[in-house]
């Protein structure tokens, strides 16, 4: 998905798949544009956005800024052992488009920024902190955030003012499965009726936030939610090894559509676990 402005790109396909920009959803709606908003949504997304970036330079327009909810290619951050440094390739390929800024949203590390041009981040859960916390009935007197790990931690350090607990995690690197995790922190307020908020950027599967949830449960919280800003389809499907699906693992869950489609939204999100998933729409919350 693609907006200017808040209105959305049209596209269709010539029969052999080539991508065809519907101009009319450009001009005549188009002033002059301040703001693309860029959902990845599959490579072809990057192929339309160059598209319209083109298209819109051939109409003498002044550059506009680039916000992107999720910047594909996050995870492969950088090179080891001969590795592939995709996210470095994708950036280059946007910097070639030559936005007048860019802001990212929640981006996975300090490097996403670091090879765009102009680039800085907007942390949008510390933004929608508040919201998550009443609609969960969140007390600091109370409850505790949970990271998963250090580097959530330190994704998140300018969190203040709350009960904190950390997870590190063994993890068995033959499978990628993770083998046991201990929580560190200070335990000794926590009640009865305590509740455990896990805080990170991105989720696939959740294996680690099942994880997570089985031990703070043994530990003694009675409620474990999920707040993770960028959350993939797969987070409604079982685990291809341990058959687990995240939402069935937690009191709720809290994300937004920065990744998840719309026919997941609304064919698992608003079915099968109704109630139990929270969406929030990037764009009520960015202008």
């Amino acid at each position: 998905m693609i907006l200017i402005d808040g209105r959305e790109i049209g596209f269709t396909k010539f029969p052999n798949g080539e991508t065809k920009v519907i101009e009319d959803t450009i001009i005549g709606y188009v002033a002059i544009p301040q703001n693309v908003h860029f959902k990845y949504e599959g490579d072809e997304s990057l192929i339309r956005l160059m598209l319209v970036k083109r298209y819109l330079d051939s109409l003498g327009y002044p550059s506009p800024v680039l916000t992107i909810y999720y910047m594909p290619y996050s995870r492969m951050d950088r090179s080891e052992n001969e590795s592939a440094f995709t996210l470095k390739y994708v950036a280059d390929f946007i910097n070639s488009l030559n936005f007048k800024k860019i802001v990212v949203i929640e981006p996975h590390s300090d490097v996403t920024c670091a090879v765009l041009n102009n680039a800085k981040p907007r942390y949008l859960s510390l933004e929608l902190l508040n919201n998550v916390q009443v609609l969960m009935g969140f007390d600091s007197a109370r409850d505790f955030l949970f990271f998963p790990d250090a580097g959530a931690q330190k994704r998140y350090h300018s969190v203040k003012g709350y009960k904190q607990l950390v997870g590190y995690k063994n993890r068995d690197f033959t499978t990628g499965m993770i083998k046991s995790l201990d929580v560190v922190g200070d335990l000794t307020s926590l009640t009865v009726g305590s509740k455990a908020l896990i805080v990170d950027d991105l989720s696939s599967y959740g294996t680690t936030f099942i994880t997570a949830g089985e031990k703070l449960r043994e530990l003694g919280f009675k409620e474990i939610y999920l707040f993770v800003p960028h959350a993939e389809d797969s987070i409604f499907k079982p685990h291809p090894v341990t058959g687990k699906i995240l939402p069935e693992h937690m009191d709720k869950i809290f994300t937004t559509d920065s990744i998840l489609s719309t026919s997941a939204i609304d064919n698992w999100g608003n079915a099968k676990y109704k109630g139990k998933v929270t969406v929030f729409k990037l764009k009520d919350f960015i202008i």
